[in-house]
C-alpha cells in the first residue's frame, strides 16, 4: 500500500513539473510577441537587435533538438512557439528596416 502511495505523489509531482515546465516555456515563447505587435504597428524596427534576434533563434534551434533528444514535448512544443515568433520578427526586422 505505501508503494501506491508513494508512486501516486511522485506522479502528481511529476505533474507539478510539467506544468511550472510548460508555463515557463510559455512565458518565455511569449516575451517576444509585443515587439512583434510594436512592429506591425509602427512598421520600423531599426532600433531591433538583427544580431539578438540571429543568435536568440540559434539557441532556440539548440533547445529544439534538447527536447527531441530528451523527447520532453513540452521543451519541443514551447520552443517551436518560440521559433515561429522569432523568425516573425526576423522577417519584420528585415522588411521594416529602413
Amino acid at each position: 500500500m505505501t508503494g501506491i502511495v508513494a508512486k501516486k505523489l511522485q506522479d502528481k509531482s511529476m505533474n507539478w513539473t510539467q506544468i511550472i515546465g510548460l508555463a515557463a516555456g510559455v512565458l518565455t515563447a511569449s516575451s517576444l510577441i509585443p515587439q512583434v505587435v510594436k512592429t506591425l504597428k509602427e512598421k520600423k524596427a531599426e532600433d531591433v537587435s538583427l544580431v539578438m534576434l540571429v543568435v536568440l533563434l540559434s539557441g532556440i534551434i539548440l533547445w529544439i533538438v534538447y527536447g527531441i533528444k530528451r523527447d520532453d514535448m513540452p521543451i519541443i512544443a514551447t520552443n517551436s512557439f518560440s521559433l515561429l515568433v522569432n523568425v516573425t520578427m526576423i522577417v519584420l526586422r528585415i522588411k521594416y528596416h529602413k
